[in-house]
């Protein structure tokens, strides 16, 4: 490596912006502070990306001199994989067409391997053979899902011979388990697994999201024979998002414009964190104490799920009111979290969610409202459980739902309110962790550290085997 040139960092990252959402805001965020710790980025992203959201507000964390090559996708448009997929099972009526449906939708699981982001890899190999040619970089950082990412940086790195990071936003074989539309039979198992091992076995880091999530992958690391190291960097918020005050960011009280408790999740719905618990809880409060219930709003802004969307329909008989929103736009959202009395906070009681800490979670915090959070004990109930007015839920403990529900409706009633004097959220800031990366980056290419990295650091092949099989793991949404 040149030391009379900056230092650069090639991101692969199917998510860029205009792509919308919150799995776009990591790597975006990256990019945006690594140049204040003497990296500079490039990213390898998609030009036509079939996905259902498109957010242009991202643009504006991008600095000046990031190189971004797009490459095209054989992938055909969100709105016709969407078609394929709604009514694909031959369940419903529909007969020839319903039975096509079905017949594609099975074809491109099987074939598309680890998942239809696959049909970028002849474009984006040979932009990224280009780019690495004009362009000297020192390091590739793949990040996933979509997990063919990973497949790509692998590839990439043995070609190269640069250092690799794989960057698991979410766990590899727990997306499997509960992405949308995804059906996974043995033989593709075996396949995903064999492409894990390949893309493992040519990393030098694995890093994780959460503490859990780092044990996790490396134990698949171990069961690759991989000599990789497992870390993690939490995902965070950013202040630019947020009204400031004398630098930090400041507790604004919009209001909702009703003498109801709004209850506020804003995100994705779907089978990993279902809203069947809260629906539920919510229908007992409206039998046993329908005036709490009638004091209550519960607001929902994001995608919906079809079998989400019905849950949600139930509450129509009851007390509670209702407004349901599509997704939105960040800013909008930022507001919304904070037009909000309390924040929603959802994980499905499923194996291996105690290790997922959703990404909105930061954003929650940085919003300061209380967080009501129902999910698994695990990783998000000890990073927000000393937060003021937080309140902590098992999604298998409906009664504690409702009486926590009761409980802080009784509150908003009586104008209790929570005291915000310590709220110490610094160290979560993308700054922050953009620095801990660069950190990283720094160690990994041989140079000193220049911070201190976490003391979680974790050797592949100093961690015993889990008495779980090694291909399943975590997933962070």
């Amino acid at each position: 490596m040149s030391t009379n040139r900056r230092k650069r960092v090639l991101f692969i990252s199917y998510l860029f912006p205009p792509v919308g959402g919150v799995g776009v805001q990591r790597v975006t965020k990256f990019v945006k502070y690594l140049p204040e710790f003497g990296w500079d980025s490039s990213v390898l992203t998609v030009s036509n990306p079939s996905v259902p959201l498109h957010d242009e507000s991202y643009h504006k964390d991008i600095p000046a001199n990031t190189i971004i090559r797009r490459a095209k996708t054989y992938e055909p448009g969100y709105a016709v994989k969407q078609a394929v997929a709604s009514n694909g099972s031959g369940k419903q009526s529909g007969g020839l067409m319903s039975w096509a449906k079905g017949m594609v939708k099975r074809v491109g699981n099987f074939v598309l391997q680890p998942d239809a982001q696959i049909l970028w890899h002849f474009h984006a190999w040979r932009e990224a053979l280009k780019l690495l040619k004009e362009v000297p970089h020192d390091l590739i950082v793949a990040t996933g899902p979509p997990f063919s990412s990973l497949v790509l940086g692998g590839k990439l790195a043995r070609k190269t011979c640069l250092p690799l990071i794989l960057d698991y936003r979410d766990e590899w074989s727990i997306s499997n388990a509960y992405w949308e539309n995804k059906q996974q039979g043995s033989i593709a198992n075996w396949i995903q697994k064999r492409q894990q091992f390949q893309a493992v076995r040519a990393a030098d880091v694995l890093l994780a999201t959460t503490p859990s999530s780092a044990q996790s992958v490396a134990e698949v690391a171990l069961a690759a024979g991989s000599s990789a190291r497992s870390t993690y960097i939490y995902n965070g918020f950013d202040s630019d998002d947020f009204p400031t005050a004398g630098g930090r960011i400041e507790k604004v009280d919009y209001g909702n414009g009703t003498d109801r408790f709004r209850l506020a999740f804003i995100g994705t719905l779907w089978n990993l964190n279902s809203i069947e618990p809260v629906v539920t809880a919510i229908e007992r409060l409206s039998n046993y104490h329908p005036h709490l219930a009638g004091k209550l709003e519960l607001l929902l802004a994001g995608r919906r799920m079809p079998e989400q969307e019905a849950i949600v329909d139930r509450l129509e008989q009851t007390e509670c009111k209702v407004t349901r929103l599509p997704f939105v736009q960040h800013a909008e959202a930022v507001q919304l979290m904070q037009s909000a009395d309390a924040l929603l906070m959802l994980n499905s009681d499923v194996p291996h969610a105690h290790r997922i800490i959703n990404a909105k979670t930061f954003e929650y915090m940085a919003a300061r409202r209380p967080m009501f959070v129902v999910a698994p004990e695990g990783d998000v109930w000890d990073i927000v459980r000393d937060l003021p007015g937080t309140m902590l839920c098992p999604p298998s403990d409906v009664e504690r739902i409702k009486d926590n529900l009761a409980l802080i409706i009784e509150q908003f009633r009586c104008d209790v309110h929570f005291d915000d004097a310590h709220w110490d959220i610094d160290k979560f800031h993308r700054r922050q962790i953009a620095g801990q990366l660069a950190t990283l980056l720094n160690t990994t290419i041989g140079q000193p550290a220049g911070e201190t990295w976490p003391t979680s650091t974790h050797d592949a092949a100093n961690i015993e085997p889990s008495t779980e099989d090694t291909n399943e793991s975590a997933g962070e949404k």
